[in-house]
């Protein structure tokens, strides 16, 4: 029996949702206030929520309620949030569902309507909770977040990919989260119990990357007063990532390609011939197609490392995974942090789907990092990301996905912004500077949830 989570400040109210809904199927939980409902939402984890916004101690606005909102999201965005409101409040009641309410429902109810929603709204748990459980023993495990289409297809390539040994390239932007995939793989493999060694091919200077490979001998050169093993040892009965392949040195693409072929090491400086087993997986963020026409890549090393090959997409192409994400990284910073009261004001929400993230992945957890830090109250807001709000506008200007309201209030909230910093926060000046009065900025700058540092 899906349980069912109600609410509300008002006696009557409560007792005509309990009449109405207690043969519904479902199991009933009511709370009076804000406090309640939160405590009752961590301990029964409810399928769904019906919320009253005119909650104590602010009955008569929705401070209280749209608060409640955002920390039962923030424990469990899976929730289906129905939000309760008055006619006056249906200006609340949209920024509610902007905020992540699933619907909302106006005053007086009709009980047959809002079972209608409530039904709905569990279906749609349902599924998402047995989608997101599918996700869960598959990848999420690993650390890879996602639900759009082409991640959905690389979940199912690191499936297929992972209980064979063949060598697995993985393209893709820096950022995009290359290493977590091999991690991946590797986890999922039949070699989880061993090691995954990794080396960054482009991060170790040409003369020392064969030995970091292959490892060295006694006497091999100046300053070699021992044997030392190489990665591709230390990878035996594991598995050896080769990062950042494409900036491999042709010279030791020979060197690999007969390692790859024959399965075997001669360190620097030795003689005998070393067989290994270990499984291979490489990433780049170069393009090697176009490597291999400029001479800069050996096309028989691209067969031989390439037999599955895993493209990731750039943040920018995964649609709502990018909320998803800043959320995912959001909720693990803030533990960390001891900040787990915080959540996205709808206006950084705005801002983190507008933004064109050319560092991916690793540059929208570093910014949810410093958010955490630089944020004051228990929203997190745009000047907290450190994203310029024109670089927002331009970069959906470009990609021609911005209504004429978008385009107006992304400007708005930019000009209040620049005016404030040209300023040094002087509101008289910096109102004056963009020709309106000192009560319209003000007016501008709650209306954009702009602060004034």
């Amino acid at each position: 029996m899906q349980k069912l989570l109600i609410i509300d400040d008002n006696d009557e109210v409560r007792r005509q949702l309990k009449w109405g809904l207690s043969k519904g199927g479902y199991e009933l939980t009511f709370a009076r206030d804000g406090v309640e409902g939160l405590n009752m939402f961590k301990k029964q984890e409810p399928s769904v929520v019906t919320l009253d916004l005119g909650l104590p101690p602010h009955e008569n606005g929705v401070e209280e309620g749209l608060r409640c909102l955002g920390e039962m999201l923030r424990i469990n965005p899976l929730s289906k949030i129905i939000v309760i409101t008055g006619n006056e409040e249906h200006g609340a009641a949209l920024k509610a569902v902007q905020g992540g309410a699933y619907d909302y429902y106006k005053k007086p109810i009709d009980l047959n309507e809002l079972k209608i929603i409530i039904d709905r709204a569990m279906y749609l748990q349902t599924l998402e909770q047995e989608n997101q459980d599918l996700r869960d023993s598959s990848v999420a495990d690993c650390g890879i977040v996602g639900e759009c289409g082409t991640m959905q297809e690389v979940f199912t390539l690191i499936d297929r990919v992972a209980a064979s040994d063949v060598p697995v390239l993985i393209t893709g932007e820096s950022g995009t989260g290359k290493e977590l995939v091999a991690r991946a793989i590797h986890a999922k493999g039949p070699r989880a119990d061993k090691d995954m060694v990794c080396i960054n091919c482009g991060a170790i200077p040409e003369n020392l990357l064969e030995s970091e490979l292959f490892g060295h001998e006694k006497g091999a050169f100046t300053g070699a007063n021992r044997t030392v093993k190489g990665k591709v040892e230390y990878a035996e009965k594991g598995t050896l990532f080769l990062d950042e392949i494409g900036e491999m040195p042709m010279s030791l693409q020979v060197k690999l390609l007969r390692f790859l072929q024959e399965m075997v090491i001669t360190r620097v400086g030795g003689r005998r011939d070393i067989e290994v087993d270990v499984r291979i997986i490489a990433a780049t963020n170069v393009d090697i197609q176009e490597a291999m026409q400029n001479g800069t890549f050996r096309e028989d090393l691209f067969y031989r490392i390439g037999v599955v090959n895993i493209v990731l997409p750039p943040l920018r192409d995964r649609g709502a995974d990018i909320a998803l994400l800043a959320n995912y990284f959001l909720k693990r910073v803030s533990a960390g942090a001891g900040s787990r009261g915080k959540a996205f004001s709808p206006e950084a929400l705005e801002y983190i789907n507008g933004y064109d993230w050319p560092g991916n992945i690793r540059e929208l957890e570093n910014r949810v990092k410093r958010a955490v830090i630089m944020a004051t109250g228990p929203q997190i807001e745009p000047d907290d990301l450190g994203i310029n709000g024109g670089d927002v506008l331009r970069q959906r200007l470009h990609a021609n996905d911005l209504s004429l309201k978008e385009a107006r209030m992304l400007l708005e909230r930019d000009m209040v912004e620049d005016a404030l910093k040209r300023e040094s926060g002087n509101i008289v000046k910096a109102a004056a500077s963009i020709g309106v009065s000192r009560p319209t900025f003000y007016d501008l700058m709650k209306k954009h949830g702009v602060r004034n540092a």
